[in-house]
């Protein structure tokens, strides 16, 4: 891989790659690590989907979970994407994260199937239940019904400062290219394995 091998705008080039894995057969190419700290800068990660790529990566979740609480207090994540397929890939990407709008949060919510929307209003992400049995009982109260999207839950992006392109190498002599963001464009370095 060669920096000339790269699209100039990074998020073009995790698009790129994305579906490449995804023609390659690689199963769930939109999973991502998104790494958060507290504001104890107590790291916690876990994946979740990328259901949009424009300015940054979006994701959805409950704002009152444990990502949302990070995210509050301190506003910054990592995130990660692993791929085997069409070669040994890995994408990290990093910077400031702030909420989309109520309207984008609308749409993505309409494009759910109805038992992930009643699931969401049901569940308080990452807070304690007494049992399975009442969660399970919540989602049944609500029935067959078409939810309207909570205001706990919604999306966020996470805006790029840095895109960093990993590709496997023969002898543990990976390719590593950065993009750093530089006012309104990007700086790329090669970074030693």
């Amino acid at each position: 891989m060669d920096v000339d091998d790269l699209d100039d705008d990074p998020l073009r080039q995790l698009s790129l790659w994305q579906e490449a894995a995804r023609r390659s057969g690689e199963p769930m190419v939109e999973a991502m690590c998104v790494a958060t700290a507290s504001v104890a800068a107590e790291p916690s990660a876990r994946m979740v989907l990328l259901r949009g790529l424009d300015t940054g990566l979006v994701f959805f979740t409950d704002y009152t979970s444990a990502k949302g609480a990070d995210l509050a207090a301190n506003p910054r994540a990592a995130a990660l994407f692993h791929w085997y397929r069409p070669v040994h890939r890995q994408i990290r990407a990093s910077g400031p994260v702030s909420r989309t709008t109520a309207a984008e949060s609308d749409a993505y919510w309409a494009t759910r199937p109805a038992a992930s929307r009643r699931s969401a209003v049901a569940s308080y992400q990452s807070a304690v239940l007494s049992s399975r049995a009442a969660l399970d009982e919540r989602v049944a109260a609500l029935g067959e019904t078409e939810p309207v999207r909570p205001e706990r839950w919604g999306g966020y992006r996470i805006v790029p400062e840095m895109v960093e392109f990993w590709e496997e190498r023969p002898n543990r002599l990976h390719d590593r290219i950065r993009f750093t963001r530089d006012g309104p464009s990007w700086r790329v370095d090669r970074l030693s394995p």
